[in-house]
C-alpha cells in the first residue's frame, strides 16, 4: 500500500458495517465511521464498551466477523498489522509493548523499520532517520533516556517511549488507547503539547480516552460506543451534553 496526502477533511480510513463476537458476546456491532485527515476522533464510552477491540479490529490484530475496513481507499482484509503501519498507520497500546530490553533509541529504531518508512538503504536515508529519532526524542523528553533500557524506564517515560515510536514513522494516522492515563501534570502537559502540535501539522489522531478534560480540549469529534454499538458520531458538545449518553458513561443507566 502507498502513501498519499488527503486534503484535510476528506476520508484517510472508512470503517463501514464492523462486526466481532467472542462466542455469545457481541464486542462489536455494525460500527460505521469515518476518520478523517486532520480529525480529532475520540472514542467514549463505559469500560467494556468495545473500544479496544475495535482498534484491534481495524488495525487487523483481530479478524472480523463481517463488515469492511479501507485505507486511502484500498481494502485491508487480510493486511498485517505491519503492513498497515508502513502504509501509515501508527498505533499505540494499553500494555505499551514496549521490547523490555532494549534501549530507547532500539526501541524507536525497531519502529522506523517496521512503520512507514522501513528500512533506509542510502547514507542520505540514514542520516535523515537519525536526525528524524534524535528530534522525536527531544519532543518526547528521552534524548537524554536514549541508551536506558524501555524496562527501567519510570512509567510517564514508557509512555512517552509509545508515542516516540509511532511519531518516527511519521504515520498519518494516529490510533491512541488511553496515551494519557496514569500521566502526572508536567508529562500530562508535554503530551497535550505534542498531540496539537502534530495535529496542526496535518496529523490524523483517533484516541481513546477516559479523562474528559482532553475529549473536550483537543476533539474535533466525538463517537460514543457502548456495549459494542455506536450510539453517536458527531459534534462533541452534541455529544457530551446528552444526558442519556451521560446516564451510561457514569453508570447511571435508566
Amino acid at each position: 500500500m502507498t502513501k498519499t496526502s488527503p486534503a484535510l477533511g476528506e476520508p484517510l480510513m472508512q470503517i463501514r458495517n464492523l462486526d466481532k463476537s467472542f462466542g455469545g458476546v457481541k464486542a462489536v456491532q455494525d460500527v460505521s465511521m469515518d476518520l478523517r485527515a486532520g480529525i480529532v476522533t475520540t472514542l467514549v464510552g463505559p469500560n467494556g464498551a468495545g473500544k479496544t477491540t475495535f482498534f484491534n479490529l481495524i488495525t487487523g490484530n483481530l479478524a472480523r466477523d463481517s463488515g469492511q475496513v479501507t485505507w486511502l481507499g484500498q481494502d485491508t482484509a487480510g493486511l498485517k498489522p505491519y503492513r498497515l503501519a508502513r502504509a501509515g498507520v501508527g498505533r499505540t497500546y494499553q500494555d505499551l509493548r514496549l521490547f523490555d530490553g532494549m534501549s530507547v533509541w532500539e526501541n524507536v529504531l525497531n519502529a522506523t523499520e517496521h512503520g512507514a518508512f522501513p528500512m533506509p538503504i542510502s547514507r542520505a536515508h540514514r542520516r535523515g532517520r537519525r536526525e528524524r529519532m534524535e528530534h522525536v526524542l527531544e519532543r518526547t523528553g528521552l534524548i537524554d533516556k536514549r541508551h536506558t533500557r524501555a524496562i527501567d524506564l519510570a512509567y510517564a517515560e514508557r509512555k512517552f517511549l509509545s508515542m516516540a515510536r509511532i511519531m518516527a514513522t511519521e504515520a498519518q494516522l494516529w490510533l491512541l488507547d488511553e496515551p494519557a492515563s496514569g500521566l502526572d501534570p508536567n508529562s500530562y502537559e508535554r503530551f497535550l503539547t505534542i498531540l496539537r502540535e502534530d495535529v496542526a501539522g496535518g496529523v490524523t489522531v483517533c484516541i481513546i480516552e477516559h479523562n474528559l478534560d482532553i475529549v473536550v480540549g483537543i476533539s474535533d469529534r466525538i463517537a460514543f460506543l457502548d456495549r459494542g454499538k455506536l450510539l453517536a458520531d458527531g459534534d462533541p458538545k452534541t455529544v457530551l451534553n446528552d444526558p442519556e449518553l451521560a446516564r451510561i458513561y457514569f453508570g447511571d443507566r435508566a
